[in-house]
């Protein structure tokens, strides 16, 4: 379950941006949405979704952007470039990440709080990668934390680091612990890789740090770009497996208003698994071209999502898309949403977090103030912030109920986020500049 993210220094989010999935205090309402762990007596709550609104080029993508580079720098354990595999250019060349003012070479700096496994992580680190679009300046990572259950695992700083061994490693190496410890970190700590997923996963705790990267991995599924979704069966799936995403496929898709044919996954001559449309040709035998031949864009869209909904909510996982309702129906979308808030389906207590320009989720009868995020983006300074509808009231804005018009209060531009656009001078003289010529 994630509590919170946290980004500092990436792209239009110059100062610290806070992405919170913990439920505000003192907001009533929808509190069937609210998920709850105990650790060690201790109990924490998370919200089940959140969605974001704001202006185009408002910076909604770049949160996740941010969570998506954060998890990839940490799966490939360094700050180095990398081979591009997906549309998030900045997850692979790091010199695009950093706010482009000019005077701005600060380090980028990350931060997670989630619980996996009875256990509560915190993971942080910053890195300096020089100023936007800076080649020649030396990466280094200059500070990296880990606390477990709000004890600190390793603390490093630049070249420093203090490691709180386990009591299975203090058990294996007795007295000298201290003196091992310090000979390892200098022989194991480099200025451009992650202690986490090098030194301290191979060295001191394995187990936690795999319990980490697995849920980065498998369950914190971040889509940057909701037109490059692509659900694909792995190769290794057996025929079964494959049979069973392609009936619950199928049963969604007849509700989704498919019913001429038929979806399913299935592999060519070179063993390449793809989405196609089946049908019955004239001889009664089963024929099946490619969907993106035959089938609308939000057709596909759907067999794409529709999986990674499913399997999000077995595991208990996290989805995190941009743009999420790109050309499907949002009654489609609320449903789903629903799904999120029924604490009878989502007892592994999964989230989903998409950004919109949809201004039909803004309603109270579905989404909690806190769940309801706004981003704004500077004239002058061009520098993005995030806050929540839960956030007024406070900090000199005014208080929002929650049986407000939230939808109409947002279009007379109650809380920010919106921009007031008239393309009509530009017309006018372009049409008067093509009459003078």
């Amino acid at each position: 379950m994630l509590l919170e993210f946290r980004a500092k220094n990436y792209k239009s989010f110059k100062d610290e941006l806070v992405f919170s999935m913990i439920p505000a205090p003192k907001q009533k309402g929808l509190d069937y949405s609210i998920l709850s762990e105990k650790i060690r007596k201790k109990e924490y709550k998370g919200l089940s979704s959140a969605v974001v609104y704001g202006a185009n080029a408002s910076g909604k993508t770049n949160i996740i952007g941010a969570m998506d580079t954060f998890k990839r720098i940490v799966l490939r354990g360094n700050i180095h470039n990398a081979e591009n595999s997906s549309p998030n250019m900045a997850a692979y060349k790091l010199e695009l990440i950093p706010n482009n003012s000019d005077e701005c070479e600060e380090p980028v700096s990350f931060f997670i709080k989630f619980i996996e496994e009875g256990y509560i992580f915190e993971y942080s680190f910053s890195i300096y990668i020089g100023k936007f679009l800076d080649l020649s300046s030396k990466r280094k990572v200059i500070k990296e934390c880990l606390k477990i259950n709000d004890v600190i695992s390793f603390d490093r700083e630049d070249s420093v680091l203090k490691v709180t061994p386990s009591q299975d490693y203090i058990g294996k190496f007795g007295e000298n612990i201290k003196d091992i410890i310090d000979n390892i970190v200098k022989k194991n700590l480099n200025d451009e890789e992650l202690f986490l997923t090098n030194g301290f996963k191979n060295i001191f705790d394995s187990k936690v740090a795999n319990i980490i990267i697995n849920w980065l991995n498998a369950e914190f599924n971040v889509i940057y770009r909701a037109d490059n979704m692509q659900f694909i069966p792995p190769k290794t799936a057996k025929i079964e497996e494959i049979s069973f995403i392609n009936d619950i496929i199928n049963e969604g898709a007849k509700l989704f208003g498919i019913n001429s044919n038929g979806l399913i996954y299935a592999s060519d001559d070179n063993g390449k698994i793809s989405l196609g449309s089946s049908f019955m040709d004239n001889k009664g035998k089963e024929a099946i071209i490619p969907a993106e031949i035959y089938e609308s864009y939000g057709t596909i869209r759907f067999a794409n999502i529709f999986p990674l909904v499913i399997v999000t909510l077995v595991t208990g996982g996290v989805l995190v898309v941009d743009e999420f309702d790109a050309s499907i129906h949002p009654m489609v979308l609320m449903n789903i949403i629903n799904i999120f808030h029924n604490d009878e389906l989502n007892k592994k207590h999964a989230q989903l977090i998409f950004n919109t320009h949809n201004p039909i989720f803004l309603n109270s009868n579905l989404f909690r103030r806190d769940e309801i995020k706004f981003v704004e983006r500077d004239d002058d300074t061009h520098c993005s912030t995030l806050y929540s509808l839960s956030d007024f009231g406070t900090a000199g804005r005014g208080g929002v109920r929650k049986n407000e018009d939230y939808m109409k209060n947002y279009f007379v531009d109650r809380y920010g986020a919106i921009r007031d656009i008239d393309f009509t001078p530009i017309i006018e003289r372009f049409l008067k500049e093509e009459k003078e010529v």
